[in-house]
């Protein structure tokens, strides 16, 4: 049974339909990647699956139950977790302090247990030297692994990524795409939006284009970057 399922999702805005009839599926342990054009309605189906909007028309169903109607609070509770394209950390908290947050409202664990899963969380993704630092005053590199780091912290079985690649030097944006490879050795199924292309192609395993709201091409990364409508409309060159 795959471990999130969207069947025929529509979702409007007025007269703009951000996400036109979306249907697809994802297992534990895959990463499938998302690219499109700006206002292809990437961002409004991570909201849909994650709680913060509700689809018009359609049904989402995770680990076989229909979440269509639930908060993002009780979503996360049930395991899916989310980072943001720009970075929202508690800013007056220390880094350990955020993920203490996330382990215990979002991942429902007793303080006492979620100290060492926070610690490992820090080790993981290299914050480990930075856990009494505030986290306002974190450089973006670090606010994008805290960003990580929190959603982790609340005990994910499928983790949602948007852009968390963007704004980073080619060195950063590498040592981001090993650290979402190691997640997703560990069996974390992952949804990743980003417009750095090279970053995502080197860990996912399948590629989702978007356009104008719809599924253009969806399969092996390789295969659908090669395809000729995906290339014309993603970037721009004619066949």
């Amino acid at each position: 049974m795959p471990l999130l399922t969207l069947e025929r999702v529509e979702k409007s805005f007025g007269a703009v339909r951000a996400v036109a009839g979306v249907t697809l599926s994802i297992e534990a342990g895959v990463l499938l990647g998302i690219i499109g054009p700006n206002g292809a309605g990437k961002t409004t189906l991570f909201n849909l699956i994650g709680g913060d909007a509700r689809p018009d028309r359609g049904a989402i169903r995770f680990r076989g139950a229909d979440i269509t109607a639930l908060p993002p609070h009780q979503r996360c509770r049930r395991g899916i977790g989310r980072s943001y394209q720009i970075p929202h950390p508690f800013g007056g908290m220390t880094v350990f302090e955020n993920l203490l947050v996330a382990a215990t409202f979002g991942g429902r664990l007793r303080e006492r247990a979620a100290h060492p899963v926070c610690l490992d969380i820090l080790e993981r993704t290299g914050l480990m030297a930075k856990a009494n630092r505030l986290a306002g005053a974190l450089p973006l590199l670090d606010r994008k692994r805290l960003e990580l780091a929190r959603a982790l912290a609340s005990q994910p079985a499928l983790l949602l990524l948007d852009e968390i690649a963007g704004g980073l030097t080619e060195a950063e944006s590498a040592e981001i795409v090993g650290l979402i490879g190691r997640i997703k050795g560990q069996g974390v199924a992952m949804i990743w939006i980003e417009h750095v292309v090279h970053a995502l192609v080197a860990v996912a395993d399948r590629l989702l284009v978007m356009n104008a709201g719809a599924a253009l091409a969806e399969g092996d990364p390789q295969q659908v970057l090669a395809d000729s409508e995906v290339q014309r409309v993603y970037l721009g060159i004619e066949a």
